[in-house]
């Protein structure tokens, strides 16, 4: 199943992740082992945050995605259902018939 994580990471965490070097390692570690179809950082609900788009195949994975999130950046994490143009217009297809 396609879904979104969307990590707001803790400022002061992340700003000590930044002085240490450990942020980029983090997101890298969380990119490989996710491998998104989408990927983007920025600015959100006054802080930094990470949004992931990939395909959960099982939600027994949940512990070991959200955990470094939370461990490691005091992160508050949400992960949501989510469909493409192309899962819409089958959904919606599917009404129909």
């Amino acid at each position: 199943m396609r879904v979104m994580l969307r990590a707001r990471l803790d400022t002061q965490v992340s700003n000590e992740a930044i002085k240490n070097g450990t942020l980029p390692k983090i997101m890298q570690s969380v990119t490989e082992q996710l491998e998104p179809e989408a990927a983007y950082f920025g600015p959100g609900d006054g802080g930094r945050t990470a949004t992931f788009v990939f395909d959960m195949e099982d939600s027994s994975r949940i512990p070991s995605i959200a955990e470094p999130f939370f461990l490691e950046l005091g992160a508050e994490i949400e992960i949501c259902p989510v469909m493409n143009a192309d899962d819409l217009r089958k959904g919606l297809a599917a009404l129909q018939g």
